[in-house]
């Protein structure tokens, strides 16, 4: 007879929580995908660094194309990571504090 290691159990492991995810889960989920491109976080570093940046200053600091920058911004923008503000024919962009320590309180509660 040859010793055998025991198969592992199709149950619930000791030790893990098993609950639905939260309504804090779906935001984090959703901040991500909004930071899961790299244009995107160099867009809020850029931000974070320089404070208000018009669209072609953003533009000019990547090696983007002005239409791929502006999808990346209007992403950003539409979870509240930015805003955006219309001056005259440009728009100026600006990070939003609250929802970049939002996304970092999430994170930590990992």
């Amino acid at each position: 007879m040859t010793p055998t290691t025991p198969a592992p159990s199709r149950g619930k492991r000791p030790g893990l929580i098993s609950s639905a995810p939260s309504s804090s889960d779906a935001e984090l989920a959703r901040l991500a995908r909004a930071l899961a491109h790299p244009a995107r976080v160099a867009i809020l570093r850029r931000l974070l660094a320089h404070g208000e940046c018009a669209c072609g200053e953003i533009v000019s600091g990547l090696p983007l194309a002005q239409a791929t920058v502006s999808q990346h911004l209007k992403v950003l923008a539409e979870t509240g990571l930015i805003q955006g503000e219309v001056d005259g024919p440009r728009v100026c962009y600006c990070v939003n504090p609250k929802a970049v320590r939002r996304v970092q309180e999430l994170i930590s509660g990992l």
